[in-house]
């Protein structure tokens, strides 16, 4: 079968820190790779992280709209956010949920795991599906530098937003698309 894991990894022969910041390094290397070549990567090494498709019981989708400095523009997307170090999946959707939305999960199961761009970063994504209850939020607790604005929105529009772009993040695609095939259909 094609699909299977390798056991065969590069082997690092140099690694230089180009950059520290808040959220990631870069990482300048130079790679043996198992297929024989050497190679020079730059490499964004990356927080792991969760996002929450966060549903009422009448398939109402947490959405957040947030300035994004990447676009320099709002963009609309799921509740996303670093995890601590020393958390799990759950407890940082749990936490992050609850801070950046006024939203307790009531019940948090993990649908996948994503990676944004694999030939250029190690960023790991916990894809959540979250279930809420609209009548219960609190306040939310932001970190210093963002504002986010929540709004529950039927899936019908969110999944409609995904088609036409509207919706572009990679981890909001990737749930609203994982959640779509493998776990509505088999609830129904």
């Amino acid at each position: 079968m094609f699909i299977q894991p390798s056991p065969q990894k590069g082997r690092i022969l140099a690694a230089t820190k180009a950059y520290h910041g808040y959220i990631f390094d870069v990482i300048q290397q130079t790679i043996a790779t198992p297929d024989g070549l050497t190679v020079e990567r730059d490499l964004i090494k990356h927080a792991p992280a969760v996002a929450m498709l966060a549903l009422t019981p009448t398939d109402q989708v947490l959405i957040n709209r947030e300035y994004r400095v990447g676009i320099n523009a709002e963009s609309f997307a799921l509740p996303a956010g670093l995890m601590n170090p020393g958390e799990d999946p759950v407890q940082a959707a749990r936490r992050e949920l609850e801070e950046e939305t006024g939203y307790a999960a009531l019940a948090l199961q993990e649908m996948c795991a994503i990676r944004s761009s694999e030939g250029m970063t190690d960023e790991l994504v916990h894809l959540m599906l979250a279930r809420i209850d609209p009548a219960k939020r609190t306040a939310t607790h932001f970190d210093q530098d963002e504002f986010v604005t929540s709004q529950l929105v039927p899936l019908a529009e969110v999944v409609a937003a995904v088609k036409d772009g509207r919706i572009a993040s990679a981890q909001s695609v990737g749930a609203i698309s994982y959640y779509e095939a493998f776990i509505k259909g088999a609830h129904q």
